[in-house]
């Protein structure tokens, strides 16, 4: 349990460091309407502030006061999650960790200013629409949630019975 939660504060740790680094980079490399690209061209990086919530969806003039709060919940949920993780459950340890991290690194901006949250990466032309700009915070958040899903369906798949199908048994 103890390796557990150490791992969790490690990941979490990286994830809020890295991404405060790289906002702070972002906000001083890419001030006043410079962008760069990376990849030959295929990711811009271009300063933005996101007062809303995923992909610039906006509730109101103010929401981060509604933000901070759901933010809060959901923390206290993830870290829940992480200390009641049965031992050697490392996706839930991992992808819970991830979520954390980059809650808590958006959470800082949400608390400290009123501009937003400190976007850079994007936005990226796909060929039939423009992925919205993003960060650190938002890529751990993605790859977390989707790992957490998945550890909930095996989860679930696990507790009605399921079972990945048996290796076929070969004719003697």
């Amino acid at each position: 349990m103890v390796r557990q939660r150490a791992l969790s504060a490690i990941i979490v740790t990286i994830v809020v460091i890295a991404d405060l680094i790289t906002k702070s980079w972002a906000l001083d490399a890419l001030a006043g309407g410079r962008q760069m690209e990376l990849l030959g061209g295929f990711v811009p990086l271009t300063l933005a502030f996101n007062t809303g919530a995923a992909f610039g969806l906006s509730i109101g003039d103010d929401p981060r006061w509604v933000f901070i709060p759901i933010t809060i919940a959901a923390a206290v949920f993830l870290v829940a999650l992480i200390v009641k993780a049965h031992p050697g459950d490392r996706l839930l340890i991992w992808s819970a960790s991830l979520v954390l991290g980059g809650a808590l690194g958006n959470l800082y901006d949400r608390v400290r200013w009123e501009r937003g949250v400190v976007d850079f990466i994007g936005p990226i032309d796909l060929g039939f629409m423009y992925w919205p700009i993003f960060n650190v915070a938002d890529m751990a958040i993605t790859v977390g949630a989707i790992l957490l899903a998945i550890h909930f369906w095996r989860e679930e798949s696990e507790a009605r019975g399921d079972s990945p199908p048996a290796a076929e048994a070969k004719p003697s």
